[in-house]
């Protein structure tokens, strides 16, 4: 990771980077069938130890009076989750690394996912080579976003328009599978073949195990930014829908090996199947995680305020805006606006009347007076703003922004 002054804001907005960054790789790991890729995830385990080490030895030192203690508790439970998902995407990659048996028929499945993660070199003589990510908008042109980039110096997630890419830098993006073939093709590389089972033997309960699965990462991965997201508002809702979420992985993954366990019986080899058992694992730990750092707001416990400092600037941050009147989002569904591409944002839930939808579908349409709760990059927050009809001020004496009508 890049060098950089290193205080606990920083350190915590890195290291919540680096364990989502170490979760996508994992899980790329898997589609690719990649063991090269699931080195990179051991590679950023020993950053991940070295920033945990150091935020813990930084949040001891910030105690400088026993009436601190409680709120730098909090600090330190966050840090001893954000390590647990680090470690659960281990366990992840260990599926590949360890040839633990991961069935065809889920590769297939995960590339067929709305988005999914991808991984392509610049060539030497590419389209790619010597431009800037802002002369290439790969977003807007691909649907795909750069989440990392590893060159030289190892893995960066800071990238910014002015970013240079050059031939052997590597690149990981996420998004539609539509658009992977453009991006090879930018980058020089060889054309993808999507993942195919056509030889594979059907089995019923191993096909119910699969989609259970990928549900479960779903989920997972929606729990885990909801609860980054409910300790930036302190908002008690979104904790309780985290809980919500946690409790379904824990039905899908007694669900899930029940399914695995029959399948067994139709599957000649069992050794196959082994994967699935632990990844579904690794699933249901990082929700349980998510659920660990919402418990804080759900007791109503004194936050340390650098938590939400360092979650809003960590590379993809949170935003809440309600839909205003009139404003190019109202009456319009999640498809049309497709905020995915510009200004790069994801809606995690959509608060309406006293409830939550979390995990909102293309067919979603905003109304006057929802509340949206959506993460990205901090160059897209005020276009994101002025499509739901507000415009952001900031506050002169705090540096915060705020929600002004449009």
């Amino acid at each position: 990771m890049d060098d950089k002054p290193r205080n606990l804001r920083t350190l915590l907005a890195d290291a919540k980077d680096t364990s989502e960054l170490m979760l996508d790789l994992a899980y790329a790991a898997v589609y690719f069938g990649d063991p090269e890729m699931a080195d990179e995830v051991r590679d950023l385990e020993a950053d991940m130890t070295e920033l945990v080490s150091d935020m813990r030895t930084f949040a001891v030192l910030g105690v400088r009076h026993p009436r601190e203690a409680a709120a730098m508790s909090s600090v330190l439970q966050v840090v001893s989750a954000i390590e647990r998902i680090a470690n659960d995407a281990v366990n992840i990659a260990r599926t590949v690394s360890h040839r633990l048996g991961i069935p065809q028929h889920l590769v297939v499945e995960l590339s067929d996912a709305e988005e999914v993660s991808h991984r392509v070199v610049v060539g030497e003589e590419s389209a790619m080579a010597h431009r800037t990510l802002a002369e290439l908008e790969l977003p807007v042109h691909s649907g795909l976003r750069l989440l990392a980039l590893r060159g030289g110096s190892g893995w960066t997630t800071e990238m910014t328009g002015e970013t240079i890419l050059v031939p052997g830098d590597v690149l990981f993006l996420e998004g539609p599978p539509a658009g992977i073939p453009l991006v090879r093709e930018w980058a020089g590389a060889t054309a993808w073949q999507s993942p195919s089972d056509d030889d594979a033997e059907p089995i019923d309960e191993l096909d119910k195990a699969i989609d259970l699965l990928i549900e479960m990462k779903n989920v997972s991965e929606t729990a885990v930014a909801l609860a980054y997201s409910a300790l930036v508002l302190t908002d008690r809702g979104l904790a309780a829908e985290v809980r919500h979420l946690e409790a379904r992985l824990d039905d899908m993954h007694d669900q899930l090996e029940t399914w695995v366990l029959r399948a067994a019986g139709q599957h000649g080899d069992p050794s196959p199947l082994r994967g699935l058992l632990h990844l579904a694992a690794a699933s249901e730990d990082v929700g349980d995680q998510a659920s660990q750092m919402v418990w804080l707001v759900e007791r109503g416990d004194d936050i340390h305020p650098v938590l939400g400092i360092a979650l809003a600037d960590a590379d993809e941050i949170v935003v809440r805006v309600p839909v205003a009147s009139g404003s190019q989002a109202d009456g319009r569904s999640l498809a049309e606006m497709t905020l995915d591409v510009t200004p790069g944002y994801s809606v995690l839930a959509i608060k309406r009347g006293g409830g939550y939808r979390h995990r909102p579908t293309g067919r979603d349409r905003f109304v006057e007076g929802d509340e949206v709760i959506a993460h990205g990059p901090d160059e897209g927050r005020e276009r994101f703003a002025e499509l739901f009809g507000w415009r952001l001020e900031a506050d002169e004496e705090t540096g915060e922004h705020e929600l002004a009508a449009l």
